[in-house]
């Protein structure tokens, strides 16, 4: 399995914020709808990989200060994703 390594910056949220997530129970930071800015992005092939370049990433001294984050996010096997409602290759 492919694996996308991506570090990213942290967006700011204020106090009330935070409370008002907590109190109504839906999500602080929604990465499908506002996806955090990006600053470098790696690709790797398998998940030993994956966790060594991001290890690698996570020295950067933003991150280490907190204001970037390391993702390791799963990508599907080349060729095995399809579109819905198609059947075959």
């Amino acid at each position: 399995m492919r694996f996308l390594i991506v570090r990213t910056d942290i967006r700011a949220v204020a106090d009330g914020d935070i409370a008002a997530a907590w109190a109504d129970g839906h999500r602080l930071r929604d990465e499908t709808t506002t996806p955090e800015p990006r600053r470098q992005i790696v690709h790797a092939e398998d998940r030993d990989a994956a966790l060594l370049l991001a290890r690698a990433l996570a020295t950067v001294g933003a991150v280490r200060a907190g204001r970037q984050r390391v993702k390791v996010l799963p990508l599907s096997e080349p060729g095995l994703r399809q579109r819905p409602g198609r059947t075959g290759p």
